[in-house]
């Protein structure tokens, strides 16, 4: 697609997949380019297995000063990783709804010195029902997401948003 994004213009919606499995390397390209930073954040490859969203990304492209992971970018990451979450959840249920981040932290706890995965989940296992129930009883919702960040084994950052999907337009 590629269209130049401007400030104040929605990017058009990506069709839904219409009772067929979500191809996530589609669904990447609109991401990229519906989110411009998207294609300089060193995702290379996304799954979805049940209620978890896993991210293998390159250390490169977030590099601070220091040689390990910037905070920042690992931020940003967690929480687009979250809205990803939200939005690939609603795209199998069949709907097409607008998702925003209420709230977000980190914690950080050791140095991102690799190539690294991050894991995203619902906080609560039964997240997913109450979503779904929202949806269905006020025509809007939230979920709380975990986020973990693991270099190897080394788990390296814990994080958690809210996020909040808002009722049709």
């Amino acid at each position: 697609m590629n269209l130049p994004r401007k400030p104040g213009i929605p990017h058009p919606r990506l069709p839904l997949p219409e009772g067929q499995q979500e191809d996530l390397a589609v669904f990447q390209q609109w991401l990229s380019d519906a989110i411009p930073m998207v294609s300089s954040l060193g995702i290379s490859e996304m799954l979805r297995q049940s209620d978890q969203l896993t991210w293998q990304l390159a250390l490169e492209p977030s590099l601070n000063d220091k040689g390990t992971g910037f905070g920042g970018a690992l931020s940003a990451q967690t929480t687009l990783q979250g809205w990803c979450w939200v939005t690939l959840w609603l795209r199998e249920q069949g709907i097409a709804r607008d998702v925003v981040v209420a709230e977000a932290t980190q914690r950080f706890l050791a140095p991102v010195t690799d190539n690294y995965r991050l894991v995203c989940t619902p906080a609560e296992p039964e997240g997913s029902s109450q979503l779904a129930q929202q949806l269905e009883e006020r025509g809007k919702g939230r979920i709380a997401l975990t986020h973990q960040l693991y270099c190897g084994e080394m788990l390296c950052l814990e994080a958690s948003g809210n996020y909040a999907v808002l009722p049709s337009r």
